[in-house]
């Protein structure tokens, strides 16, 4: 089996897989009795304890077998996954076919390893909105690996939602190749676990290709959520955002850690990442590691960073309204993460999330 990774690699520096480690997780059990499973009016591919349930998933005339092929595996998450991994998706949209929104819901009870794969394939000019949702209740570690192709194009909403219970860890590698003049749209609210990583990877292979990679992370106890990109641009004329809000409170640690690499032959490239934090705590902590590594000439590549507290002269004017305190607070963080919410263009989706933060806010 591979081994976890530790800090003495770079990718690995700012997460502490040592609890992780210490851990002795079951074979996933049947879940017979799942807990209310969210319903968008959308077609639903459900996943029990890493098991595909057709029981409660509904009719998605794009699904095909289990993904079992892992293409190319260089991470040590993605490795350990297709060690052990037994169900998954294979979602591929014909070409020119718009095929709507799905929602893919993994659920988990008890303390199992899941390592679902899932591969999403779309033809040139297809289009498909992907909402995910995980959720679960016990000290389980859910390890998915999504391997996207996005052919001339194409188009690819991607909404994640991980609200994991509060013992679990959560692992997610994504990773993604976009031919010309396709586009790679992701949104991941990152609300649950005890520790989580989304590393993604995504590939800029064809000329005026294009992805949005935002994100927002909300922690607290003694949380920890690593968001970690690594975007190659290797066509010219591509484009890349990156916009990742995090508001961390008591002792909650927040990494994001953004790469943007571009190849000599992409010229023209346009890449952009921002990171901004508000920390609600003294003893909240975040950190932020952008890279820039370029070997184009003829490019417009920068990055920011930005780590306050709440404005209490901001807090102060809302209250002389007559706005209670938990109230301005609330709209202020919501202000705050309007901005990493942009992509989420589907209306159901950011209802679901506008509902995902206002529970957190208020569990506060």
């Amino acid at each position: 089996m591979t081994a976890l990774p530790t800090r003495r690699l770079e990718a690995w520096r700012y997460t502490d897989l040592r609890a992780l480690g210490n851990m002795s997780f079951a074979e996933p059990a049947p879940v017979s009795a799942p807990a209310d499973l969210p319903d968008l009016g959308l077609p639903r591919l459900v996943f029990l304890n890493g098991g595909f349930s057709a029981e409660h998933s509904s009719n998605f005339p794009y699904l095909q077998s289990f993904a079992t092929v892992a293409e190319g595996s260089t991470q040590p998450l993605a490795l350990i996954n297709a060690d052990h991994a037994r169900d998954g998706v294979t979602i591929s949209i014909p070409p020119g076919v718009d095929a709507g929104a799905v929602l893919l819901v993994a659920q988990a009870q008890g303390e199992a390893a899941l390592h679902p794969r899932h591969r999403i394939t779309l033809a040139a000019g297809a289009r498909l909105t992907l909402i995910e949702i995980a959720t679960g209740e016990g000290e389980y570690w859910h390890n998915p690996v999504t391997d996207i192709a996005l052919h001339e194009n194409a188009r690819l909403a991607h909404y994640r939602l991980q609200d994991e219970a509060k013992t679990a860890f959560h692992t997610a590698t994504i990773r993604a190749k976009i031919a010309a003049g396709a586009a790679y749209d992701s949104f991941t609210a990152v609300l649950g676990a005890r520790l989580s990583r989304a590393e993604f990877h995504v590939d800029i292979m064809g000329q005026g290709a294009a992805t949005h990679l935002n994100a927002a992370q909300l922690l607290g106890g003694t949380q920890h959520g690593d968001f970690t990109t690594v975007v190659h641009h290797a066509a010219p004329n591509g484009a890349s955002r990156q916009t990742v809000k995090s508001v961390l409170s008591d002792q909650a640690h927040g990494v994001f850690q953004g790469r943007i690499e571009v190849d000599r032959i992409a010229q023209k490239t346009d890449g952009y990442q921002m990171n901004q934090a508000l920390l609600l705590s003294a003893e909240a902590e975040m950190d932020i590691k952008p890279e820039l590594q370029i070997f184009a000439d003829d490019v417009k590549c920068s990055h920011g960073a930005t780590i306050g507290a709440l404005d209490e002269e901001q807090v102060f004017y809302l209250r002389s309204r007559g706005i209670p305190e938990a109230d301005s607070r609330a709209m202020l963080i919501r202000a705050f993460l309007t901005e990493a919410l942009e992509p989420v263009t589907h209306e159901d989706a950011k209802a679901m999330f506008e509902a995902a933060i206002e529970k957190w806010w208020i569990s506060k």
